[in-house]
């Protein structure tokens, strides 16, 4: 990816990981940009857009549904369609799974509670963008922290998913503590630019700092 265009970090409130997500980019060398959820803005603007964890619109009715309906989200959806790459985590997954840019629902975990635990996950063959994000196989160490992180989508959904290699990763049994279909943790769109992922690999950056560096990998596309 070129270096010139800063990458916009999408803030709403009740965003929680915006700072955690900034501190990633630059870590990798990289210039975030704040994109208020009141505004939008010119897509050109931007490499690429991340819409990090939180409680937006402190979780009223479904988790990111309020959040989808709003104003930057209109310039979200125009930088998609043009291809630039955009990366959802935790609540971004669901926000862009209730703005209609990735397929599925995310449900209340299958205990009914809020999950804060280090799950392994499974890096699938993928195209596009977020190729390497992920080691190949078991072994990616990084946290998950939700209440609503259960994947779901009827079977057609899923079979197309895994038939299109459209699966970013997948929790391992011992580790889908939420009960995600398939074990799936993240997913992309039909054109490989839009990607989201319930674990939070801005949060295993540093093994000294976190515990783990697994997550450095999946910001290393953007360096």
């Amino acid at each position: 990816m070129s270096a010139k265009k800063p990458i916009g970090i999408v803030r709403f409130l009740g965003s929680n990981c915006d700072y955690d997500v900034w501190n990633a980019l630059e870590l990798i060398g990289r210039k975030p940009q704040w994109c208020w959820f009141e505004d939008r803005f010119n897509v050109t603007d931007y490499e690429a857009l991340i819409i990090p964890g939180g409680f937006s619109y402190g979780d009223y009715l479904r988790c990111g549904a309020l959040a989808a309906r709003s104003p930057v989200m209109e310039s979200v959806r125009e930088a998609a369609k043009k291809g630039t790459p955009i990366l959802g985590i935790c609540n971004g997954f669901q926000i862009l799974c209730e703005s209609g840019l990735l397929p599925g629902v995310l449900l209340r975990n299958k205990n009914q509670r809020f999950i804060d635990s280090w799950v392994d996950l499974c890096g699938q063959k993928i195209k596009g963008p977020w190729s390497e994000a992920l080691g190949a196989g078991s072994g990616n160490i990084v946290p998950i922290a939700h209440g609503e992180g259960r994947f779901f989508a009827d079977d057609s959904v899923i079979n197309k998913l895994f038939d299109q290699d459209r699966i970013l990763a997948t929790y391992t049994e011992e580790t889908n503590l939420n009960g995600s279909v398939r074990n799936i943790a993240g997913i992309l769109n039909e054109t490989f630019n839009v990607c989201a992922l319930m674990p939070h690999p801005e949060r295993a950056m540093d093994v000294e700092i976190h515990g783990s560096d697994d997550g450095y990998s999946f910001f290393k596309g953007f360096a």
